[in-house]
């Protein structure tokens, strides 16, 4: 297993607003699995840092991918 958390799957949903947002399981290294979400804009730069096309692709990638492009401007 892994030593670090990796995406475990993800799917897009409705936000409080309306607007599209990613949903990305995490799951760590006991096996244990959480919830973060993107809001789309955020969802597209983890696509794009994981040279992912579709949302399953991103299954596997590091939770560390979310943090590029964070400092982005």
């Amino acid at each position: 297993m892994s030593e670090e958390a990796v995406i475990a799957g993800a799917e897009i949903a409705a936000g409080h607003d309306g607007a599209a947002e990613l949903v990305l399981r995490l799951r760590y290294p006991g096996g244990t699995e959480g919830v973060v979400v993107l809001e789309a804009e955020k969802g597209l730069e983890l696509m794009a840092a994981c040279g992912a096309a579709h949302l399953d692709e991103l299954a596997g990638h590091s939770w560390r991918k979310l943090l590029e492009g964070a400092c982005s401007t």
